[in-house]
């Protein structure tokens, strides 16, 4: 049920008899040894394995997000606040018309946090629709685990390092990276927040074993198969 699987006679037939979707939402920011697209490959993958069981469409990802901080770091792209809210809103706006009522944002990037009072403002403005914001990485359940497993987890660190945001042959670290001041950092400018956190982790290990990942990706996949079945308003 990826959209990028189907054509609109496909589209219009599912919604006949269902109007949810989900839509991914990521970054192209610096994450220290792994993928530039870390934030957009979970925020889709958690997505797309969440909705699949369930036949609900998940869009392609929104690949490009608020991060002003890390311009700093080549490959970094960070949209205006104002660029942001207006693309959201159109996205809205289209699924709307199309006939989607109860819509998912799968977001992976804090810095698109902004959106969730978008889809507030949205909902006022369009009776009889549902919009849910899911930080799908710091939800209750996903988020306990990951405390559980180990309390120093921040960006670029252990936490985002999984088998499909690896690169080939480049592996972080061995030693336990100290916390950054973040109260600090968010005082900076970009080439600031570079000088100040050099490869990009906030702090942490860079790598902990795939038993331990695989183990948080089953509960973020069942935490966000859950609010895509509902309730719904």
């Amino acid at each position: 049920m990826r959209i990028d699987a189907m054509n609109w006679m496909q589209v219009e037939a599912y919604l006949a008899a269902d109007d949810r979707c989900v839509v991914p939402l990521g970054s192209t920011e610096q994450h220290a040894q792994l993928s530039l697209a870390v934030d957009s490959i979970l925020s889709e993958r958690v997505a797309v394995e969440a909705a699949e069981p369930l036949g609900v469409p998940v869009f392609p990802v929104q690949a490009y997000g608020v991060t002003p901080s890390f311009l700093a770091y080549p490959g970094t792209v960070s949209l205006r606040l104002s660029t942001y809210a207006a693309l959201i809103r159109d996205v809205l706006d289209s699924l709307r018309r199309a006939g989607f009522r109860r819509i998912l944002f799968c977001n992976g990037h804090g810095g698109n946090a902004p959106a969730q009072t978008v889809c507030l403002e949205w909902m006022g403005d369009n009776p009889g629709t549902s919009v849910r914001f899911h930080n799908w990485w710091n939800a209750p359940r996903t988020f306990a685990k990951v405390q559980a497993i180990d309390p120093v987890a921040s960006h670029a660190s252990w936490m985002e390092n999984f088998p499909w945001t690896r690169l080939p042959n480049i592996r972080g670290p061995e030693h336990r990276k100290p916390m950054t001041d973040l109260d600090f950092m968010r005082v900076q400018g970009p080439e600031g927040v570079r000088a100040l956190l050099g490869d990009g982790n906030f702090g942490g290990l860079y790598q902990r074993s795939d038993e331990d990942m695989l183990a948080i990706w089953a509960v973020a996949v069942e935490e966000t198969r859950a609010l895509i079945e509902g309730p719904w308003a």
